[in-house]
C-alpha cells in the first residue's frame, strides 16, 4: 500500500501545479487524471491479489 500513497501524492502535485500554473493547468490535470487511474489500478491489484490468497486459503 505504499505504492498507493507514493501514486497518489504524485496526483497531489499535479494537481497542486495546474492550480499554480495557469498557462499548463490543461497538461497537469491530464497527468493528475492517470496518475489518479494508476491509483485505481493499484488498489483493483491489491483486491485481486488478497481475493487470490483467500481462494488458495479455502481450497487448502
Amino acid at each position: 500500500m505504499n505504492r498507493l500513497v507514493e501514486i497518489r501524492g504524485q496526483e497531489f502535485l499535479c494537481r497542486e501545479r495546474a492550480a499554480l500554473d495557469s498557462e499548463r493547468r490543461v497538461f497537469w490535470l491530464a497527468q493528475a487524471q492517470e496518475w489518479e487511474q494508476r491509483a485505481l489500478d493499484e488498489i483493483a491489484y491489491h483486491f485481486r491479489e488478497c481475493n487470490l490468497a483467500q481462494a488458495e486459503l479455502n481450497a487448502a
